[in-house]
């Protein structure tokens, strides 16, 4: 892609002016610098959305000083008394 020099500018900015007018041409450079910038900012704003922060500190190790409770317990559940029925069919002990 060749690159655009000094009079290759001017040559672009006179024909621009012919075209234009003379004042007609700073309102389309202001527009066509806020189209720019409008443009750089979208950008921008996509770079910040698509950048992933990861977090790469160690994860903390679990520190057990806690007593590992048993699996039977030591004070087991009394039984539960039942009410008597008053049920003529219930059969009695």
């Amino acid at each position: 892609m060749p690159n655009i020099g000094a009079p290759e500018l001017i040559i672009i900015l006179v024909i621009a002016l012919l075209i234009l007018g003379p004042g007609k041409l700073p309102e389309v450079g202001a527009s066509i610098g806020k189209s720019i910038r409008e443009f750089r900012k979208a950008s921008s704003d996509v770079q910040d959305a698509v950048k992933v922060n990861v977090d790469t500190s160690p994860l903390p190790t679990p520190v057990s000083s806690a007593p590992v409770a048993s699996a039977t317990p030591a004070d087991p559940a009394p039984p539960v008394a039942t009410a008597p029925t008053t049920d003529p069919n219930a059969v009695t002990k």
